[in-house]
C-alpha cells in the first residue's frame, strides 16, 4: 500500500520521532501497514510523496469542513501572514471571530481563544471547579476530551466508579476526582449525583461523540444532563470540539436545544490552524484572569493567522444552502455504504450525525463504548487497507469519526460508494 518515498520518509521518521508520527494515530498501528506521508492536498483529495491519490474523509480530524486549500480560507491567511504571524498583543481578530461565535451559539456570552481542544477543555474543567468549589468531574466512557491528565481515564467497573489512569505519567490522585459513566445512560448519571452529592463540578460531555466512532446521544440523554446538573448546582459542559460547526451552525447544542454552562470549541474554528475555545455564561467566564482569580495564559492564543482562517471558514458555513447541501453528501454515502454492505452479505452499522459518520463492523446497534467495543476491528483493518488500495483514505481506526466537507463532489461520493463494496467483497466477507 505505502509507496517507497512514504515508506523511506517513515523509516527515517522513526529514527527522529517517536514512532515516527507526531499523534499516535497516524502510525497506522490499530490497521497495520505503514502511513502514506501527504505532499500537498486540494479539495476532498491527499496526494502522497509517491504521487498517489486519495479522497480523504479524514479531512485533518475535523477542521476542512471546506475541503482542503479552500481559496478563501488560503487567501486570509497570506494577506494575514503578510502582516506578521503572531503579534503578543490583542488584535482586531480576535474581535471579529468572537463576535462570529457567539452570534452562532446562544450559550456563549464570552469566549476565549485557546490553540487546542485539549487547552479548551482542560480550562473549562478548571473554571468549572473553580466557580463551584468542588472537585468532582463526570464523564463518559469513549467521549475523549484531549489528554488532559484528569480526563485521560478509562472506564472503571460499573456506574460512577472512579476513574483509573488510562497512561502512565499521569498519577490516579489526579484522576481519583474522575467519575466514568456510561454514555447514553441516565440512570447511572443520577446515581452518580445522589452519591456524590454537592461533590460534583461539572458534567463534561461530547454531544455527539466522535472519539468512539459517530455515536448519536439517545432520546432524551442531553436534556436529562441537563436537568440533572442544574438541580446540583453543578455545570454541563459541552465539548464541541468536533460537532461545534459542524452539526449544525450552532453545533450539537443547537441541533438538539439545549444551552450548556460552557462550550468547548476547536478544529473548524480555526480553519485548518490549531486553536480551540471556550466559552458560556458572562458571570462564568468573568472569573478568569485577568477579571476573575481563575488563572488561564497562552502566548500563542489568538493567534492572528488562525483567526483569519477561523473567520474565512465561519464565513463561507454562513452562505445559504451550505448545511443542507452537506448534508446530503453525508447521506448519499451513508446510505450507499449501508447498501454495498447488504449486498455483500456482510454485518455493519453507520452511525450517522450530520456530516459525520462511521461504519461499524457490528451486527447489533453501537449506542455506547461497550457497544462500539464489540465491533471486529480486525474486519476494519482488512477493509481499511482495501479502501486505500482502492484510492479512499478513512480514519486508520475503527474508532474514529468519517469527515464529509463541501468539497466531496457527487462523483466522489459514487467511487467511495463502489470502492467500498469491492473492499467489503475483496477483504472483508472472505
Amino acid at each position: 500500500m505505502t509507496g517507497p518515498k512514504s515508506r523511506s520518509l517513515f523509516d527515517e521518521a522513526q529514527r527522529l520521532l517517536p514512532g515516527g508520527v507526531s499523534s499516535p494515530v497516524r502510525a497506522f498501528r490499530a490497521v497495520g501497514g505503514a502511513p502514506f506521508f501527504t505532499e500537498r492536498a486540494a479539495g476532498a483529495r491527499l496526494f502522497d510523496a509517491d504521487g498517489n491519490s486519495y479522497i480523504d474523509y479524514v479531512g485533518s480530524w475535523g477542521p476542512m469542513i471546506l475541503g482542503h486549500a479552500h481559496p478563501a480560507v488560503v487567501a486570509a491567511i497570506a494577506e494575514t501572514a503578510a502582516r506578521g504571524s503572531s503579534f503578543g498583543t490583542p488584535s482586531y481578530l480576535e474581535v471579529e471571530l468572537a463576535r462570529r461565535v457567539i452570534a452562532r451559539f446562544p450559550s456563549i456570552e464570552m469566549v476565549r481563544f485557546v490553540s487546542s481542544g485539549t487547552e479548551a477543555t482542560m480550562s473549562a474543567v478548571r473554571l468549572a471547579r473553580g466557580a463551584t468549589g468542588r472537585d468532582l468531574i463526570v464523564k463518559f466512557d469513549g467521549c475523549y476530551h484531549g489528554h488532559v491528565d484528569a480526563l485521560l481515564v478509562r472506564a472503571g467497573s460499573g456506574p460512577a466508579t472512579f476513574g483509573i489512569p488510562g497512561t502512565p505519567g499521569v498519577p490516579e490522585s489526579v484522576t481519583r476526582q474522575t467519575l466514568t459513566l456510561p454514555f447514553n445512560d441516565l440512570a447511572a448519571a443520577r446515581d452518580a449525583f445522589t452519591r456524590h452529592e454537592g461533590k460534583i463540578a461539572a458534567v463534561i460531555v461530547e454531544p455527539i461523540p466522535g472519539n468512539m466512532g459517530v455515536v448519536p446521544p439517545g432520546a432524551g440523554f442531553l436534556e436529562g444532563l441537563r436537568e440533572i446538573t442544574s438541580s446540583a448546582g453543578a455545570l454541563l459542559i459541552f465539548d464541541e470540539v468536533i460537532s461545534g460547526f459542524r452539526a449544525s451552525p450552532g453545533g450539537a447544542q443547537a441541533l438538539f436545544g439545549i444551552r450548556p454552562d460552557l462550550t468547548c470549541l476547536g478544529k473548524i474554528l480555526g480553519g485548518g490552524l490549531p486553536v480551540g475555545a471556550y466559552g458560556g455564561r458572562r458571570d462564568l467566564m468573568e472569573r478568569i484572569s485577568p477579571l476573575g482569580p481563575v488563572y488561564q495564559a497562552g502566548t500563542l492564543s489568538g493567534n492572528p493567522l488562525a483567526m483569519a482562517a477561523g473567520i474565512a471558514t465561519l464565513d463561507q458555513l454562513a452562505k445559504p444552502g451550505f448545511y443542507e447541501s452537506l448534508d446530503r453528501a453525508a447521506e448519499a454515502l451513508a446510505a450507499g455504504l449501508e447498501a454495498g454492505a447488504r449486498a455483500e452479505g456482510v454485518a455493519v452499522r453507520v452511525n450517522r450525525a450530520g456530516s459525520l459518520l462511521t461504519l461499524f463492523f457490528a451486527a447489533d446497534p453501537v449506542t455506547d463504548f461497550a457497544s462500539a467495543s464489540r465491533s471486529d476491528t480486525q474486519r476494519f483493518a482488512r477493509y481499511h487497507g482495501a479502501m486505500l488500495e482502492r484510492g479512499v483514505f478513512l480514519p486508520p481506526s475503527q474508532f474514529e469519526a468519517w469527515f464529509v466537507s463541501a468539497a466531496h463532489a457527487e462523483s466522489e461520493i459514487e467511487e467511495t460508494v463502489r470502492a467500498s463494496r469491492e473492499a467489503l467483497a475483496a477483504a472483508v466477507r472472505s
